[in-house]
């Protein structure tokens, strides 16, 4: 029998604000990963600072709570150095879309199999509702003293800008589609990027469940197809195109995956054609010593040097 969704949660008191999108997150989440039956063992979460950061804390599995934004290359760290692993990481629009924005675009550039969450409430909830890069340019929340005199980030059209191969965008009330969406985005092999709204009670009184519910629709409801079928890069240049338009649409807001390319060879696949002995030989699967006698000495560092490295870049 798989595990059932309380089995990935830990016993610690949850300090958010009541009402808070983030429990609608957690929810989903720990429905996704029992219904995906995820070994526990072989799930890392990353987190970075604010509110959002505080959820590796509350899902027991091993978990990462590290710099301000620097969850991404934690997370690429950890992938490359073990494949066989599952890595999520989840941060806040400021985390992920301010101070760590270049790392935001070099994953998907790089395609490496991680599933990134955002948490976008659209302020700094945990720093007491500062704009984030995701407020409207003229929006004036209750912590403001001025309309935001910024423009916004548009996380999705960044997203497909950077070369995510999964792109989603879903809603933290709405828990069994934000599952399902966890689900796709995480079985996903490549870069996948979910984009989850998230009204922040305490700070933003303007991007209300009142005004999600208004403003909001689901594109399962329309003729929408995000899959790209077949390698053929015509194809995905066209839905690719297609996605851009529907991510500037700012009358409405759809809920749904806004493409899928599993054609793209991730990261980790690249790294396996040049260094023939990637993953066989990962840092994860190398032994550093045996029987209390370090394994890494300068004649073996010396072997390593040359038969891996010197060798394999010969002609670059």
């Amino acid at each position: 029998m798989g595990l059932k969704p309380q089995d990935y949660r830990t016993q610690l008191w949850i300090d958010w604000c009541p009402g808070c999108g983030n429990f609608g997150i957690l929810s989903s989440l720990t429905l996704a990963l029992s219904e995906l039956s995820i070994d526990p063992k072989k799930l890392v979460l990353v987190s970075g600072i604010g509110c959002s950061g505080k959820i590796f804390q509350y899902v027991n599995v091993p978990g990462v709570h590290n710099l301000h934004g620097r969850s991404i290359p934690f997370a690429t760290g950890i992938k490359l150095s073990n494949p066989e692993l599952t890595v999520i990481v989840h941060g806040g629009d400021g985390d992920l879309l301010g101070i760590g924005a270049g790392h935001f675009v070099a994953l998907g550039r790089r395609n490496v199999d991680v599933t990134v969450i955002l948490h976008d409430n659209r302020v700094y909830g945990l720093t007491k509702g500062q704009a984030s890069p995701t407020l409207p340019y003229g929006v004036k929340t209750k912590a403001l003293t001025h309309p935001n005199i910024h423009y916004a980030v548009n996380p999705i059209a960044l997203a497909l800008a950077s070369g995510y191969t999964f792109v989603a965008r879903s809603y933290a009330l709405e828990a069994k589609h934000l599952k399902e969406v966890i689900k796709r985005a995480v079985q996903h092999k490549g870069s996948a990027f979910v984009d989850v709204l998230q009204p922040c009670p305490t700070f933003n009184d303007v991007h209300t469940p009142e005004y999600y519910k208004r403003i909001t629709y689901y594109l399962d409801e329309r003729d929408w197809d995000p899959l790209v079928r077949n390698p053929d890069e015509r194809e995905a240049e066209e839905k690719l195109l297609k996605a851009f338009k529907l991510a500037l649409e700012e009358e409405r807001l759809a809920l749904g995956v806004f493409y899928q390319n599993p054609h793209v060879p991730t990261f980790e696949e690249r790294l396996a054609e040049r260094f023939k002995t990637y993953p066989r030989a990962s840092p994860a699967t190398s032994p550093i010593g045996r029987e209390s006698r370090t394994l890494l000495t300068p004649e073996t560092f010396q072997k390593v040097f040359r038969d891996y490295i010197v060798e394999t870049l010969q002609g670059y």
